[in-house]
């Protein structure tokens, strides 16, 4: 089921709360993507920026910082810089994985051009950079700069490792935790320091974000095989199709038999695909179950999740938090 389907969605509820925070950061985040010198750049980032996106992970840098009563105004400034961060890192993966498609609309990529899209989302890292720089925390700018570097190399990995059978499930964790985790644990750990929590409240707002980011990797993955066109933005299996080796195929390769191998040796390492292929792959998921295993893992890491959220205050904000972890995996529900 998707985000915009289900019974409840504890994510408006986040955001009605935080409305008025929202907004500002909105505000904030068109004037940064201003440029006086080229017009070309708020014209990309506006429509990324403004393609419907949930603002998720600025509003877990809000709902952390609200938990913990934070009352300056620097929490906007780090909603807008992850924002960006985001949006920049959105940039270069449709260009890198030459996608046409995103929240059911046309890249950035497609509409101009790769060269336009590698430059506004360089421009956006340095817009995020000028923000968090005026936050005046240097612990802050640590946090947030190791987030990018480490985007940066699980998707470098992502690159070695997603054509390459060998790859077991601790490496593909190691690509979740850098090219998506990473951004979520940051957001919500830099809610917790610019309030001056406590160092255990703030580690746990950092395995909060770990550990809900991998579950919304995992999930996203999952959607590839079971997720519908119109609610995912993308054609189901899509992830197939461009040879990624994701955490279901991964579960269905270490259970596989010679010809099994050889089947995803030929679809996958070496990328001769055929008509029926599809089904192939999706018979052989189902023959080892790896749909529902994969679930399993998804779950798991919502419920550590909600587990971290135990060193936190007693606040509405905590419960929107334990009901968005549930919410997050119950898209494959």
């Amino acid at each position: 089921m998707s985000l915009d389907h289900a019974a409840t969605k504890p994510h408006e509820k986040l955001a009605a709360h935080l409305t008025g925070k929202l907004d500002r950061v909105n505000t904030l985040i068109r004037a940064r993507m201003e440029s006086r010198h080229a017009p070309r750049i708020p014209e990309v980032t506006a429509h990324l920026v403004e393609a419907g996106g949930k603002r998720l992970r600025p509003m877990l840098t809000l709902a952390a910082a609200d938990m913990c009563g934070y009352g300056g105004e620097f929490d906007i400034h780090l909603a807008a810089t992850v924002e960006f961060i985001h949006t920049a890192t959105l940039l270069h993966d449709d260009v890198v994985d030459e996608s046409g498609q995103r929240r059911g609309r046309p890249t950035a990529n497609l509409l101009w051009d790769n060269k336009s899209s590698v430059l506004v989302g360089d421009y956006l890292f340095s817009r995020a950079f000028q923000l968090m720089v005026e936050t005046g925390s240097l612990r802050v700018l640590d946090i947030l700069a190791n987030a990018s570097a480490t985007i940066a190399e699980g998707e470098v990995l992502q690159l070695t490792a997603a054509r390459d059978l060998a790859t077991t499930e601790d490496i593909y964790l190691q690509i979740v935790r850098g090219k998506t985790a990473a951004l979520f644990s940051a957001a919500t750990e830099v809610g917790g320091v610019i309030s001056g929590a406590a160092e255990d409240q703030i580690k746990a707002l950092f395995d909060y974000g770990d550990a809900l980011g991998i579950a919304f990797q995992i999930v996203d993955d999952l959607l590839d095989y079971q997720g519908e066109s119109a609610t995912t933005g993308k054609n189901v299996g899509d992830d197939f199709r461009e040879r990624k080796l994701t955490l279901p195929v991964i579960k269905a390769v270490a259970r596989a038999d010679d010809e099994e191998r050889a089947f995803w040796t030929r679809t996958i390492e070496k990328g001769d695909q055929r008509d029926g292929d599809l089904d192939q792959a999706f018979a052989l998921l189902d023959r080892h179950n790896a749909l529902d295993r994969t679930r399993e893992d998804a779950l798991g890491w919502a419920n550590k999740a909600k587990t971290s959220l135990r060193q936190l205050p007693d606040h509405s904000v905590r419960q929107m938090l334990l009901d968005l972890a549930d919410y997050v995996v119950a898209r494959v529900s």
